[in-house]
């Protein structure tokens, strides 16, 4: 691991200017290429302190062993050279927006004397058309089979072409009418390039145009009575629509736009690109890339744009409109490069309001979708799981991996509504049926917060396994019975003790815990922390986090264990604070408690129905006596207040709920709605 100080250029030697540079590893390799409006001030960010860098950047400024760089003329020369550069060294810590498949196109080959019309991937190769890209090849022969009624080209291979025109044959495309079957003469070359040409204007966009020339020939071949040449044409017309219901319109001004999405989160991004042409989505394309720096979204659509519509392996046709989430900081250069790529001007824009930014939305939505279902496949793998805990195992020194692991975070907003949650992890998986939710009293701050709820949390496991001291010598040889509720046959909660214990926060965080475990005697469970600011796992009484590799199955495991605590306690946060802010005419009874309240809600339905209850309908609800039913008519006799309804009902009743659960339990258990 090289020290960045021994290659830091001199002061006074990196210029002022914009430019390209090179980060070379100790063989000599580029691991690592960027572009600058001003190469001193970015390169001089590399050299500073390490502990404020992104984990991957640190990675890379301590592999590199030199650096150089090229200036230029403009930031539209930086541009071209990074992307020259990246595909020239293929730098290993360069985001690379690279497909895991091969995506179809429906390829027009015009370069030939009778062009075919079929599907194809790889590189694109000069002299053929590319419509798409498509998300399955079986959709590019759905849409081929319609149209080729009314556009009948040649779809065969050479051979195939070949062989038919030494026959004399046509092969069956060409016997039922949808092959103009040039390979025997039917129709000149001219004639079958006419054919094609209409049909990659029909695929263009020039649509509406096409169907209305055809009703046109159908009524003029109906007045002719030429009836089965109009049933032709009649057909023909069905087909061309049938082929436009499967590309639906988002864009009412035949606009042509690339929509550009993504989800992210700090290690990962999703991309979405919805392909518009003449204002009809025809094509959809999505990666997942591995995210080497700290990027903001502006810098991911940078990368996209440089990479995606570079050369000739990157989208031939540049459309006019870039609809993006952000703009990158050389928006300007950016559009300058593009607008050269296309042979006319090309725009970058965030949309604000109707059919583009709904259309944003849905491609985010799908992006999210896209991230998601990247995650699953990792977390679904048993042999990705096994690795990820005995990666965490390793890295923590635990002598075995954690089959058990609970993680806790605290939400809170300026010390109001103060909750926490605990999600638990078994074998790698959410275990949702012992996720718990505590309302915290009395805490100022995240630390006091976490304090209390791992003393009440681990409070409630020493006294079951105190427990297994009452036992009789045969129930105490059972090893399962110190977690099981002797009445009910149920596991007891909180009874199973975790062999890892993650808390969402740095240094500070796992010095809490670590303190409330030692008070509380309990030295058989590991403690971590997961930082967000660097991904950073910290340990009690450690000066330095362990930092885990970017790639690691440990790491993302973690990582998915912080985000669903965190996840669980925005969300009992949100449901307290929103309880809080509902006023209830039932608050202001004397002696009407949250459970006696809940009693009654549950009884009759909601306050509009209970306020036009008599006292002895009240009075036969459980727990309301004669004198609190008639405080309740006389209270809600003369309210004008709205009905609440059902919904306010809900709120107040699991609010009752939550401040009626065991101290341990606060909030209640089970899986969030």
């Amino acid at each position: 691991m090289a020290d960045p100080s021994t290659y830091r250029p001199a002061p006074g030697t990196i210029p002022d200017a914009p430019g390209v540079y090179r980060f070379r590893d100790a063989s000599g390799r580029v691991v690592y290429v960027g572009k600058a409006k001003s190469l001193r001030s970015r390169l001089n960010s590399y050299f500073g302190d390490l502990w404020h860098l992104h984990q991957r950047t640190q990675q890379m400024v301590t592999t590199a062993a030199a650096v150089d760089w090229v200036t230029v003329g403009s930031e539209v020369e930086a541009l071209q050279l990074e992307y020259s550069w990246i595909k020239e060294y293929d730098p290993r810590f360069n985001v690379k927006y690279r497909d895991d498949k091969s995506y179809p196109y429906l390829a027009v080959t015009l370069d030939e004397e009778y062009p075919r019309l079929q599907v194809m991937r790889g590189a694109k190769r000069k002299g053929v058309r590319y419509f798409g890209p498509y998300s399955h090849a079986w959709a590019i022969r759905e849409t081929l089979d319609l149209l080729l009624r009314v556009f009948p080209a040649r779809t065969c291979s050479s051979g195939v072409f070949k062989r038919a025109g030494q026959i004399g044959r046509p092969c069956l495309l060409g016997d039922i009418g949808k092959c103009s079957a040039p390979c025997v003469g039917r129709v000149s070359a001219d004639e079958h390039r006419a054919t094609v040409e209409e049909f990659c204007d029909f695929m263009a966009g020039r649509t509406e145009m096409m169907v209305k020339r055809l009703e046109r020939e159908m009524m003029a071949a109906s007045e002719r009575l030429e009836f089965e040449l109009a049933a032709r044409l009649r057909d023909d017309v069905v087909a061309l629509r049938r082929a436009l219901e499967k590309q639906a319109v988002v864009f009412g001004d035949g606009t042509d736009a690339d929509v550009v999405a993504f989800a992210e989160d700090p290690l990962e991004a999703a991309v979405q690109v919805f392909h518009v042409r003449g204002g009809r989505v025809r094509g959809q394309r999505g990666w997942v890339v591995e995210k080497t720096e700290d990027l903001t979204t502006g810098d991911l659509v940078h990368h996209f744009c440089s990479q995606v519509y570079g050369g000739e392996q990157g989208e031939g046709d540049v459309p006019r409109e870039l609809l993006v989430p952000a703009l990158p900081p050389d928006e300007d250069a950016l559009a300058d490069w593009l607008s050269q790529h296309r042979g006319s001007r090309v725009h970058l824009r965030v949309p604000q309001r109707g059919d583009k930014k709904a259309l944003l939305e849905t491609v985010a939505r799908n992006a999210a979708e896209a991230l998601t279902r990247h995650k699953l496949r990792r977390s679904g793998d048993l042999t990705m799981r096994s690795k990820a805990l005995e990666e965490i195992a390793e890295a923590l020194g635990m002598e075995t991996a954690p089959l058990r692991v609970e993680c806790y975070d605290v939400s809170q907003i300026q010390g109001t509504d103060v909750v926490a949650s605990m999600v638990v992890f078994e074998d790698g998986l959410p275990r949702k049926s012992e996720y718990r939710r505590f309302a915290v009293r009395g805490a100022t701050d995240d630390l006091s917060a976490l304090s209390e709820v791992l003393r009440r949390r681990f409070a409630r496991y020493l006294e079951a396994r105190a427990s297994v001291g009452e036992l009789d010598a045969e129930e105490a040889e059972d090893p399962e019975r110190p977690g099981i509720d002797p009445t009910t046959g149920r596991p007891r909660k909180f009874a199973y003790p975790p062999q890892l214990v993650v808390v969402d926060g740095g240094q500070p965080q796992v010095n809490a815990a670590a303190a409330v475990l030692a008070d509380l005697g309990i030295d058989d469970v590991a403690l971590c922390g997961l930082a967000k600011r660097l991904e950073e796992v910290w340990l009690p009484a450690d000066n330095f986090p362990v930092i885990m590799p970017r790639a690691s199955e440990g790491l993302y495991m973690l990582q998915r264990l912080r985000d669903e605590a965190h996840r669980f306690a925005i969300a009992f946060h949100r449901e307290r604070r929103s309880k809080r802010m509902t006023v209830s005419s039932l608050d202001a009874i004397p002696g009407l408690g949250e459970v006696r309240r809940k009693a009654l809600l549950r009884h009759f339905g909601s306050l509009k129905r209970l306020g036009g209850a008599s006292a002895e309908e009240i009075a036969e609800v459980p727990g309301i006596g004669r004198r609190t039913a008639e405080a309740i008519v006389e209270a809600l006799g003369g309210s004008d207040s709205p009905d609440p309804g059902p919904a306010t009902a809900t709120v107040a009743g699991s609010t009752a709920a939550v401040g009626s659960a065991p101290d341990g339990q606060a909030g209640g258990s089970g899986p969030p709605e």
